[in-house]
C-alpha cells in the first residue's frame, strides 16, 4: 500500500518541541530550490533528512551535500544552516536532548537505512503533537535504528579566514571550476603562497585535496539520482569519466557504480 505524501510548509506550531512523553517530533516541509534556513540552533537534537531532493547543511565548521540516502545528525545547541540545492521533501526529526543517540558528537553523517526511512514515513502520518502508543513505539524504534545506521564521513571543512571563505564558498557553488590556486589568488586578494599556507593551517589539507572533497560531496547526489558517470565527471571538472572513477576508487576502494549499487 502506498504511503500518502504529507505536506506542511507553514511555520512550526507552538509546542512542537520534543518532550519526555514524546521524545521525537516531526512535521513535513516541502521546500523549493534556493530556499534557505539561516544559521540557528535548537535545544533539541535534529536528524536533518529529505525524502527526495538535495540540500546543503552547514554546521560545526563543515558543510555537507545531503542526498536522500543520507541524513545529518546535529546535536542540541549546535548552530547550523540549510540551503536547498534541489526541491526537497524535508523531514527534520527532532530528538529530545536527553535521548540524543550520539551525545559526544556535534554532527554525524548517516546512511539512511530502509527501516529508518520507513519509520520516518510512518511517523509523519501521525498528528505532530499528540502523544499516542503508536507514536511512542515508532519513536523508540527510530532511536534504536538511528544509533545503528552506518556513518558516512565525507565532509567539507570550512575556513575562518575571510579570504579563504570567499574562495571556498565560490568553489562549493561551482565545483567544476578549473581555476588554479594562483587564479583564485588574483580574485580573493591573497598570494598563492598565503592561500596554500591557510589551507594547511585552517583545513589540514592542500587546496587540491579540499577541492576533491567538494567534488566528491557533489558527486554523491548526482550518481544516486541516476546521472551518467560521464556527465558527472564533466560537471565536476574532470577530463574524463576514467579520471573521475580513478579518483573515486582511490578514495573509497571501489568504483562509483559498485559503491552506489551496494546501497
Amino acid at each position: 500500500m502506498s504511503v500518502p505524501i504529507v505536506r506542511h510548509t507553514l511555520p512550526y506550531p507552538d509546542g512542537f518541541e520534543p518532550t519526555p512523553a514524546r521524545p521525537i517530533t516531526l512535521i513535513a516541509r516541502d521546500l523549493d530550490r534556493r530556499d534557505a534556513m539561516l544559521p540557528h540552533r535548537h535545544t533539541w537534537g535534529q536528524l536533518t533528512h529529505a525524502l527526495d531532493g538535495v540540500l546543503r547543511v552547514t554546521a560545526a565548521d563543515s558543510t555537507w551535500i545531503v542526498p536522500p540516502s543520507r541524513a545529518v545528525w546535529i546535536a542540541p545547541g549546535v548552530e547550523h544552516s540549510v540551503m536547498v540545492l534541489q526541491a526537497i521533501r524535508l523531514r527534520p526529526v527532532r530528538i529530545l536532548a536527553e535521548r540524543a543517540p550520539f551525545p559526544d558528537e556535534a554532527c554525524r553523517v548517516l546512511e539512511v537505512s530502509a527501516l529508518l526511512r520507513e519509520l520516518i514515513l510512518a511517523l509523519e502520518q501521525l498528528p505532530p503533537l499528540a502523544p499516542s502508543p503508536r507514536a511512542t513505539m515508532l519513536s523508540e524504534l527510530m532511536l534504536d535504528e538511528v544509533a545503528r545506521c552506518e556513518t558516512r564521513p565525507i565532509r567539507v571543512p570550512l575556513p575562518r579566514d575571510k579570504r579563504l571563505q570567499s574562495l571556498c564558498g565560490r568553489l562549493i557553488d561551482a565545483p567544476g571550476a578549473a581555476l588554479t590556486l594562483a587564479d583564485w589568488a588574483g580574485q580573493v586578494g591573497a598570494s598563492e603562497r598565503t592561500l596554500a599556507r591557510l589551507f594547511e593551517k585552517e583545513l589540514g589539507m592542500s587546496f587540491g585535496q579540499w577541492r576533491q572533497q567538494v567534488r566528491l560531496a557533489h558527486a554523491a547526489p548526482m550518481i544516486a539520482g541516476g546521472m551518467p558517470l560521464a556527465r558527472v565527471a564533466e560537471e565536476l571538472g574532470y577530463a574524463s569519466q576514467s579520471a573521475f572513477s580513478q579518483m573515486f576508487r582511490k578514495t573509497f576502494g571501489t568504483t562509483p557504480s559498485a559503491f552506489f549499487s551496494e546501497r
